[in-house]
């Protein structure tokens, strides 16, 4: 009994040692002052991420999402990995979108189709067009 007892207290006094040791040892801090324009980038970095999240949960993009093999998930870690300059360039470009798409291109192709229909006799739509049948 008399060698584990030794052995024990041994092996704890080495132990007690180390600690002791580590603890002696000084820390540094340092500390800065955070500027004003630092935080309010921030901040607008998160504005710009909660823009991207909310469009990125939108049951139409969701759905082009996974129809091009991206998940929800993988998407959502993807906009939390972007920098700052990221998130709020990604946002710019987003408020930069037209609302509806590019209606004038939309209306040009429609006109065009009707217009070649009409020429065709498909369809009389307009009155200035001759049908070739």
């Amino acid at each position: 009994m008399m060698s584990f007892n030794s052995g024990f207290m041994r092996w704890t006094s080495r132990v007690m040692m180390v600690l002791m040791a580590s603890m002696a040892m000084p820390m540094t801090a340092s500390a800065q002052m955070v500027g004003t324009e630092t935080v309010v980038e921030h901040a607008a970095a998160e504005q710009s991420r909660a823009k991207i999240l909310s469009l990125v949960k939108r049951d139409e993009v969701r759905a082009q999402l996974e129809a091009r093999g991206v998940s929800i998930e993988q998407a959502q870690a993807r906009v939390a990995a972007l920098t700052d300059e990221e998130a709020m360039q990604v946002a710019a470009q987003i408020d930069q979108l037209p609302a509806g798409g590019d209606i004038l291109g939309t209306a040009v192709f429609v006109f065009i189709i009707l217009l070649v229909t009409d020429i065709l006799g498909y369809t009389k739509i307009f009155p200035f067009t001759r049908s070739i049948r």
